[in-house]
């Protein structure tokens, strides 16, 4: 069945069945490998775009829900986003597999409350899991893109004390 689908500014027309979940349409039709597979529950958050400006779990929806929506991936952020910007600053990647969708709903964050507090972001960015633990730096990174600033932590010290060098 075909389907016309707006994704990041571009009306394209896809084949896929009208049950089809959006991440695959999105990825196996059209090449936007930059959403994730993550659970396919959405339960992980690794699969988020943009539905007009909402956060989406995309591995659990319907290609056929999403005609005369606009859709946005990673990739329509251009890669000089200020969130991916704050991204790369932060050091948040690390194994880089959930990032997308972190951003991603990031981006609604930031579309919605501009200059969030803790509790908004908290609350914005739950069910994104980071099997990596970053999320002190996600944090940090929307701050950044947000223009607010950025309470560093001391760094954390070492497991063991150091063992001094033996004495030639």
């Amino acid at each position: 069945m075909a389907s016309t689908l707006d994704v990041n500014g571009r009306v394209l027309n896809v084949n896929a069945g009208p049950d089809t979940p959006l991440l695959w349409v999105l990825r196996d039709e059209l090449g936007l490998t930059g959403t994730k597979y993550g659970c396919g529950i959405a339960q992980c958050g690794a699969c988020t775009v943009l539905a007009d400006g909402q956060p989406i779990r995309s591995c659990s929806a319907p290609v056929s829900a999403f005609t005369g929506v606009k859709i946005t991936t990673i990739e329509g952020l251009g890669g000089d986003h200020p969130l991916q910007q704050a991204w790369v600053k932060h050091d948040v990647p690390q194994c880089g597999y959930c990032q997308s969708g972190q951003i991603m709903g990031a981006v609604a964050l930031l579309n919605q409350t501009p200059k969030p507090d803790d509790a908004a972001i908290t609350a914005a960015m739950d069910g994104h899991i980071c099997r990596c633990g970053a999320y002190q730096r996600i944090r940090a990174a929307i701050k950044e893109a947000a223009g607010m600033p950025v309470v560093t932590t001391a760094p954390v010290p070492p497991l063991a004390p150091a063992v001094p060098a033996p004495k030639a």
